[in-house]
């Protein structure tokens, strides 16, 4: 079975920044709600501060997006190149 690249990159990238964005509008309403996660969000994405105003959940959500659209996209890729090495032996 091949992977369609394109479809698990946009499965990625929205379920990540869909994470993303509810922890994000969590701490907004909540407080301190998933602070650490949003921390290591900032450790990551450049430009990204960590918890703060909705112009940030903005922000990380779109870095999220981003990135689980490339990180789906190389799984998908890795996945059908490792397939198509098992299936010609």
């Amino acid at each position: 079975m091949k992977l369609c690249v394109r479809s698990l990159a946009l499965a990625c990238g929205i379920l990540w920044g869909g994470v993303f964005l509810l922890v994000a509008l969590a701490n907004q309403v909540g407080g301190s709600y998933g602070a650490h996660f949003l921390d290591f969000g900032a450790s990551i994405y450049p430009g990204y501060d960590g918890p703060g105003g909705y112009g940030s959940v903005l922000v990380v959500t779109m870095y999220a997006v981003i990135d689980g659209a490339i990180g789906g996209a190389l799984l998908a890729w890795l996945y059908n190149r490792f397939r198509k090495d098992a299936t010609a032996a």
